[in-house]
């Protein structure tokens, strides 16, 4: 071979070897481009928040929603936590842990008093009940008077013991206290007849009732609401669409409720509720209302900082206004 012909060769080569390797860039690039055109179409930014609840009706919308996909159609990604107490409950919703949650008044101002900045977004429906135990003989509220009840000291249950006794004329010195923290436990105790009443939430009234044990008065019949959604200011700040969205699925929540049977979430209350199933089949669902803001005139929470206010609970300066958003249910 000619020394010419050598020379062609090597150029060949190295043409192609060059061409190769501008091919491959080229592949690459419209690779790339391809992958992150296809990420930015086929993908969404989905807005997320965390919410701590306890296992009791005043959430069932948000359980609705989940089960019905009702966040997913507005948007939003909820993920509802459950904890076995308030004050699991309460500890990941100051670390953080949790955008917000389902409380009760007199936890949420406390919280607030206490110095961490949250808000109270909504009111919940959900009633608590005084029951007095099946031998206690009790009937009525104004026969509580000289009786033992069973309390957990300057919580929604002791309040809701002072406003049930007020409102038959009854002041808290007419009646024994007996000082119970958690709700298990004064339920066991009610059932085996060692205190005459006290204030549980549901599922524990309506298991107690099935048992024998007498339902005095429901806190929702003498005017009070005592639960609500709370959320972080932080969360607040970052994430109000969110939390809008997510009131628009609980909205759809409450719907779905107010037209369909017991039978149809029946499901939730076992699983989610922790129901036995034979007092799931005859629970009378509360008729819900679309998400409502509380304000500072509403009877139940002035009545709750006036309580806590008269027990020196409250700092000075706390204002109930500065507690309150007003402005994410609409």
């Amino acid at each position: 071979m000619s020394l010419f012909l050598k020379k062609l060769l090597n150029c060949l080569i190295q043409f192609t070897q060059v061409m190769k390797y501008i091919f491959f860039c080229i592949l690459s690039i419209g690779l790339l481009l391809s992958a992150c055109s296809g990420k930015k179409q086929g993908s969404k930014d989905v807005p997320s928040l965390s919410v701590g609840v306890m296992s009791s009706m005043d959430y069932l919308p948000l359980a609705v929603a989940q089960r019905e996909g009702y966040f997913a159609k507005h948007g939003v990604d909820v993920n509802i936590q459950r904890f076995m107490s308030a004050n699991e409950r309460d500890m990941a919703f100051q670390s953080g842990t949790v955008d917000g949650g389902v409380t009760d008044y007199t936890s949420a101002a406390l919280l607030a008093s206490g110095g961490f900045d949250m808000k109270l977004t909504s009111k919940c429906q959900a009633p608590f009940y005084i029951v007095a135990s099946a031998q206690s003989g009790i009937n009525s509220l104004s026969e509580l008077k000289g009786k033992k009840v069973a309390v957990s000291q300057n919580t929604v249950i002791d309040f809701c013991v002072d406003m049930a006794l007020t409102s038959v004329s009854l002041t808290p010195a007419d009646v024994e206290k007996v000082e119970i923290n958690k709700i298990p436990t004064r339920f066991e105790m009610l059932r085996n007849n060692k205190i005459d009443a006290t204030g549980l939430p549901n599922p524990f009234a309506l298991i107690a009732a099935g048992d024998g044990c007498k339902l005095l008065v429901s806190m929702d019949s003498l005017g009070y609401t005592v639960t609500g959604i709370v959320f972080s200011q932080k969360s607040i700040d970052t994430k109000s669409d969110a939390i809008k969205k997510m009131y628009a699925a609980y909205n759809e929540g409450v719907a779905y409720l107010n037209s369909h049977s017991v039978a149809d979430i029946k499901d939730i209350l076992v699983k989610d509720l922790q129901f036995p199933e034979p007092v799931a089949e005859k629970v009378s669902i509360p008729v819900y209302t679309d998400a409502q803001p509380v304000t500072a005139t509403d009877k139940d929470i002035l009545a709750v900082t006036n309580w806590l206010g008269a027990k020196k609970l409250l700092k000075a300066d706390f204002k109930l206004e500065n507690l309150i958003n007003d402005q994410l249910t609409k």
